[in-house]
């Protein structure tokens, strides 16, 4: 079980994501969670810091793919904000989303990242599928209250697997 909470990687933040190094494992395209991994949950904005960062992104060669838990209306909302396809409402950590969004990037899971800021959704969920995973620090602490309560969970089991965020 501890083995499917480590991820492959564990950043600052999405900027910080290195596109040579996925390259390097083969990655062809990135999956992303949204609320507090590319905006602050209470946001209805999206920061040029993230726009930047999915051109150059694209610019690499790399689609990118939201899979969320959000409701539908936020998640459009940000879908064609960043003209992007994904999964809303997705379930995580079960595996539905993630299968349906390789069949629909029609990749194997080996080329496909997930970045995400939960251990126990997005680096649980990905790794049971075999993607390779990217953990980064939530952007803000303002967080659904069932979120925050697995945050305490989430904290000890980072201490349990030593996980500390690479610059």
């Amino acid at each position: 079980m501890l083995t499917l909470l480590r991820p492959n990687l564990y950043v600052k933040s999405f900027h910080h994501i290195d596109f040579d190094c996925l390259k390097e494992q083969g990655i062809k395209a990135i999956c992303s969670d949204l609320d507090n991994t590319l905006v602050a949950w209470e946001t209805e904005q999206v920061n040029p810091e993230l726009l930047s960062w999915l051109k150059r992104a694209q610019a690499a060669g790399f689609e990118l793919y939201l899979i969320s838990n959000a409701v539908p209306k936020r998640f459009a909302h940000f879908t064609q904000l960043l003209g992007v396809r994904g999964i809303g409402k997705a379930g995580k950590p079960r595996k539905k989303a993630f299968l349906r969004a390789l069949e629909e990037l029609e990749l194997p899971a080996s080329q496909v990242a997930l970045v995400g800021d939960q251990l126990f959704t997005d680096v649980l969920g990905g790794n049971r599928v075999g993607l390779f995973t990217i953990l980064v620090v939530p952007l803000s602490k303002k967080e659904f209250i069932g979120t925050r309560f697995m945050r305490r969970v989430e904290r000890l089991a980072m201490r349990w697997l030593s996980l500390k965020s690479q610059p």
